[in-house]
C-alpha cells in the first residue's frame, strides 16, 4: 500500500527537519518520491532547494528554520498548516556532533548548550508543535518519528553531549508516545549507525574507539535509513514501530567497548 491509497485521495503531509543534508535529505526525497508532500526543514536554505531539486515535479515547501528558536519552529509549523492544511508526520532529524574529540574536562560549555539546543531542546519544539497541530486537527492523530542515534544506546568516546542528548531522546519518545494515545499520535523511534552521510564521512578514515585505538568502520547507504522511515511512516493509525535500529552490519556496536 503506498502513501496516497494509505491516506485516501490527499497526499499526506510531512514535516523532516534538517532537511538540507545526510538522512534528512535522503528521507525528505524518499517520501517526496512516494507522493508525500514534505515541507524542508533547515537553516541553508540552499540546501533545502537541492533537495528538492532531487525530486522534481513533486510537492516540497522550503522553510529557513532553526529548530533551538522556537519563533523559527512556531513559523515552520505554521507554514505548513497553511499551505497543506494539515500535517500526518514529523521526522525529528535535526541534529549535531557538537565539537568532536574534547575530552569531559575541556568541553566548553558553550559547546555543550549547542548540541543541547539542537539534539533536544529543538526535537521538543517541534515534537510539541506537531503535538499540538495533530491533537487539534480533523481527522485527529498523526505520527512523529525521532531519529536517537546508536549513541541512545552506547557512546564513543569523547562524545558526552552527542550521547546525552540521544538518551534523552529515548526519554522524550516514550513519553510522547504515552501522551499521544489519546489523540491518535504515534511516537516511534529510529536508531542509526553509520549511515553514509557528511556527518560520518571520517568513518572511512578512521575514528577513535572504546580500547584508544583508531580504526576504519564500515557505512551502510542512507536510502536504507529513508526506506524504514517511511514504512514507520505509512503504517496504519492502530500500528507502531516503537523503536527500530538500522545499522552497517559490521560496525562495532554489538560488543562495542
Amino acid at each position: 500500500m503506498d502513501s496516497k491509497e494509505a491516506a485516501g485521495d490527499r497526499s499526506r503531509v510531512a514535516v523532516v527537519t534538517g532537511a538540507g543534508s545526510g538522512i534528512g535529505r535522503a528521507v525528505a526525497v524518499e517520501l517526496l518520491r512516494k507522493g508525500w508532500s514534505v515541507a524542508l526543514a533547515g537553516r541553508r536554505p540552499g540546501a533545502l532547494e537541492e533537495t528538492a531539486a532531487l525530486a522534481p515535479g513533486t510537492d516540497a515547501l522550503v522553510v529557513r528554520t532553526d529548530v533551538a528558536r522556537q519563533e523559527d519552529v512556531t513559523a515552520l509549523f505554521a507554514a505548513t498548516v497553511e499551505r497543506y492544511g494539515r500535517l500526518d508526520l514529523l521526522f525529528n532529524n535535526a541534529g549535531t556532533f557538537g565539537p568532536g574529540g574534547v575530552p569531559v574536562e575541556e568541553l566548553s560549555y558553550d559547546a555543550w548548550r549547542h548540541v543541547v539546543d539542537t539534539n533536544l531542546n529543538g526535537a521538543f519544539l517541534c515534537a510539541q508543535a506537531a503535538y499540538r497541530q495533530m491533537k487539534e486537527q480533523d481527522p485527529q492523530g498523526g505520527r512523529i518519528i525521532n531519529n536517537g542515534s546508536i549513541s541512545a544506546h552506547v557512546p564513543r568516546p569523547r562524545s558526552v553531549a552527542y550521547t546525552a542528548t540521544k538518551h534523552a531522546l529515548t526519554g522524550l519518545t516514550k513519553s510522547l508516545s504515552l501522551d499521544g494515545r489519546p489523540y491518535g499520535i504515534a511516537v516511534g523511534q529510529i536508531d542509526i549507525g553509520n549511515a553514509a552521510t557528511e556527518m560520518t564521512a571520517k568513518m572511512s578514515s578512521g575514528v577513535l574507539q572504546a580500547d584508544g585505538s583508531v580504526a576504519r568502520e564500515p557505512v551502510m547507504d542512507a536510502a536504507d535509513v529513508a526506506r524504514t522511515v517511511r514504512h514507520m511512516a505509512e503504517l496504519p493509525p492502530e500500528a507502531n514501530l516503537q523503536f527500530v535500529t538500522v545499522l552497517a552490519t559490521a560496525m562495532p556496536f554489538i560488543g562495542r567497548g
